[in-house]
């Protein structure tokens, strides 16, 4: 057994995680040691990244870590804790009034007393309470407690993120990927259309939910609430400010280089997401994030049909055009993506059909 370690805040995660969400590092892979017990794995009804707390860590010291049996704001009775991150810390809770089940995700103090990052958290999340697409996980409510707490309330989805379906399934079936990438493509449009970019795509950031029907549902988590991070001084260099936000593998080029973002950014990160669906790798290669940064400035993507050759064409021309390093380059709207896709899928499977008949 092995697990993760962050070089830097020393934070172990599960053996999945590939970058610490504290500071961005690449994780180290170690073995485990005998009788330590398992990091803890991603929250299944969060699409959030649980992580185990530092040694050093004392508990009650945080009083948004310890919220486990209290009445939040007499309005919320928190029954679990789901996960934790640099930033929050997410939790089951049961609305009183109502007794539905509702995810709350807490800030951290360290945060809330930074005016700047709440005033960002206030502007993002009124942005987000505007969504309402059934493929998009909306904000319900910003609150504030009494204490000073200041928590986001949004529904309590109970399913898989697409990032444990990739490490327990493997390479997608080319029809489950296709369904999952269009219901992605439908809420990215949905936020689109409202001018909100996500800014922080990744499988993490997607949960996949059964309906009662049997049929399965993609919902986008975390809109507008992409993580701000202080970039290594080697990162950086690549940026105006030395803020990045977003997760190293999946930010576009004109993310890492601090440019103004709009929807193709979302397309961009959408690509990268669809390449490692099908393929379980990612396009650019590098030992750390830096070295991941430069090649999606520099280098150009893989192949999708090099490592998967039963691949169509056309799947991996729709993928090569949303990884255009040019904005201009890419689709201009996620609809259009999804139409690729769907064509794609729908070429390959009348190539498949004509060889049988050779």
């Amino acid at each position: 057994m092995s697990e993760r370690r962050c070089p830097k805040c020393g934070t172990v995660y599960a053996d999945s995680a590939r970058f610490c969400p504290r500071d961005g590092s690449m994780l180290l892979e170690v073995p485990a040691k005998p009788g330590t017990p398992r990091p803890a794995e991603r929250s299944p009804s969060t699409g959030g990244t649980a992580v185990r707390t530092p040694p050093q860590a004392k508990p009650g010291l945080d009083r948004a870590s310890s919220l486990l049996g209290e009445v939040l704001d007499s309005r919320y009775q928190v029954q679990q804790k789901l996960g934790e991150g640099g930033m929050s810390y997410v939790y089951l809770a049961r609305e009183v009034s109502t007794g539905h089940d509702v995810a709350i995700k807490v800030l951290s103090p360290k945060l809330a007393t930074d005016r700047s990052s709440v005033e960002r958290l206030r502007r993002e999340a009124g942005l987000a309470m505007r969504l309402d697409h059934p493929n998009v996980c909306r904000i319900l409510r910003l609150g504030e407690s009494e204490d000073g707490l200041i928590y986001l309330v949004m529904p309590f989805l109970k399913g898989e993120i697409l990032s444990d379906r990739e490490v327990k399934g493997g390479p997608m079936h080319l029809a489950a990927g296709i369904n999952i990438l269009r219901q992605v493509c439908a809420g990215l449009h949905h936020a689109h259309e409202l001018q909100i970019v996500h800014r922080d795509l990744k499988p993490e950031n997607i949960m996949l939910v059964v309906e009662d029907n049997g049929r399965e549902r993609a919902v986008v988590m975390d809109f507008g609430l992409a993580k701000e991070r202080r970039a290594d001084p080697a990162i950086a260099k690549l940026t105006a400010t030395g803020i990045i936000l977003g997760t190293p593998e999946f930010m576009s080029p004109e993310q890492i280089r601090g440019k103004p973002l709009d929807a193709r950014s979302d397309i961009y990160a959408l690509g990268i997401v669809a390449f490692e669906m099908f393929t379980g790798k990612l396009p650019f290669q590098g030992r750390n994030a830096q070295e991941m940064m430069i090649a999606r400035l520099r280098g150009q993507p893989q192949k999708l049909r090099q490592l998967r050759a039963d691949l169509s064409e056309g799947l991996e021309s729709a993928l090569a055009r949303a990884l255009e390093p040019n904005p201009d380059g890419r689709y201009n709207t996620a609809l259009e993506f999804a139409d690729a896709l769907t064509a794609s899928h729908a070429g390959g499977f009348l190539s498949k059909i004509k060889e049988k008949l050779k």
